[in-house]
C-alpha cells in the first residue's frame, strides 16, 4: 500500500473543509429562514429556491460529517465503512435534489416568461410543490440505493477506488445520466428564454415602442445562465472527471498514491462551494428576473402589450 496519511496533510485537507460546510450550513439556514417567514416571499419561485436551499443544506451537512470521519479515520476513506456508506448515501440524495431542484428552477424561470405569452403556462403553487416533492422522491431514491443493498462493502473487486465502499457501476449510473440532463436542461431553459425576450423586444419594436425592459431582462438572464453554467462546472467537472478516472482504470489498491486522494478530497470541497454560492446566486440574482416580468405584464399602454400578446 503506497499511501501514508501524515497529520498535517489530514489537517490541512480535513480543516478547510469543515469551515466551508459550516458556513454552507449557516448561509443556506438563513435562506431557510427568511423564505419560511418572510410573506411577501411565498411565491412558487421561492418554494423552489427554499427546496434548493435544503437541499445544499444536506449536502453541506454530510460533507461535514464525512469530513469529520476522514480527521479521525482517514484510512477508512480509503477501504470503506459502514458509517462512510451511510454518509456518501446522504451526500448523494442531497447532491442529486439540488440538481434536480436547479433543472426546476430553470423551467419554472422559463415558463414564467412564457406566462406573458399565454397565461395557461402560469405555475400554480400546488404544482411547485409537487416539482419540490418528486424531485426529493426521485433524489431518495436513487441516492439511497447504496443502503438498500447496491453497495460494495464485501466485494472489492467492484468496488470504486475514491469512493469506496460505492461500487463504480453505481456512481457511473447516477452520475453521467443526471450529468448530461442536467447540462442540457439547463441549457435549453435559459437559452428558450433569451429566445423569448428577444422575440417580444422585436414585436413590440415593429409596433413602434421602444422597450428597454426586454433588453435588460435579457443581459440579466444571460449573465445570470453564465454565472450559473461556469460555477456548474468549475464545482462538478472535478467530480465527474474522478467518476470517468475510476471507471476507466483498473489499477489495484496497492498501486494508487496519494495524490488520488487528495484529488477526491478537493472534489468534495469544490460541491461545497457549490452549495455555499448557490443561495448567493439563485436567491439574489434569479429573482431580480420577477421585476422585468412584471414590467412586462404591466406596461404603458395596456392596449399595445394586449395586441402584442395576441400576436404573438
Amino acid at each position: 500500500m503506497s499511501v501514508t496519511w501524515s497529520y498535517w496533510l489530514v489537517l490541512s485537507l480535513g480543516i478547510p473543509q469543515l469551515g466551508i460546510n459550516l458556513v454552507s450550513v449557516i448561509c443556506n439556514c438563513l435562506v431557510i429562514v427568511t423564505i419560511v417567514f418572510a410573506r411577501h416571499q411565498h411565491k412558487p419561485i421561492f418554494i423552489l429556491f427554499g427546496s434548493l436551499a435544503l437541499s445544499d443544506l444536506l449536502s453541506s451537512a454530510s460533507s461535514f460529517w464525512i469530513a469529520l470521519l476522514f480527521i479521525w479515520k482517514p484510512d477508512n476513506t480509503i477501504y470503506g465503512s459502514e458509517d462512510l456508506l451511510r454518509a456518501y448515501a446522504i451526500l448523494a440524495i442531497s447532491t442529486l435534489s439540488t440538481v434536480y431542484n436547479l433543472m426546476g428552477i430553470g423551467v419554472e424561470r422559463y415558463l414564467a416568461v412564457s406566462d406573458c405569452l399565454s397565461p395557461r403556462c402560469r405555475v400554480s403553487h400546488c404544482q411547485t410543490w409537487l416539482v419540490a416533492g418528486t424531485s426529493w422522491a426521485l433524489a431518495g431514491l436513487f441516492g439511497g440505493l447504496p443502503l438498500m443493498g447496491w453497495n460494495c462493502l464485501d466485494k472489492e473487486e467492484a468496488s470504486s477506488a475514491l469512493y469506496r465502499p460505492l461500487c463504480i457501476d453505481y456512481l457511473v449510473f447516477v452520475t453521467i445520466p443526471n450529468c448530461v440532463i442536467t447540462f442540457v436542461c439547463l441549457l435549453f431553459t435559459y437559452v428558450a428564454i433569451i429566445v423569448i425576450l428577444k422575440r417580444q423586444e422585436c414585436i413590440i419594436a415593429a409596433h413602434g415602442h421602444v422597450s428597454h425592459s426586454y433588453r435588460v431582462a435579457e443581459a440579466h438572464v444571460a449573465r445570470t445562465s453564465v454565472v450559473i453554467w461556469i460555477m456548474s462546472v468549475v464545482s462538478y467537472a472535478p467530480f465527474f472527471s474522478g467518476v470517468l478516472w475510476d471507471a476507466l482504470d483498473h489499477s489495484p489498491l496497492r498501486d494508487l498514491h496519494i495524490h488520488i486522494y487528495v484529488f477526491r478530497n478537493l472534489t468534495a470541497i469544490m460541491i461545497t462551494l457549490n452549495s455555499l454560492v448557490n443561495p448567493i446566486v439563485y436567491t439574489h440574482k434569479l429573482k431580480g428576473l420577477g421585476n422585468p416580468i412584471c414590467s412586462f405584464k404591466c406596461p404603458l399602454s395596456n392596449k399595445i402589450h394586449v395586441q402584442t400578446i395576441r400576436n404573438a
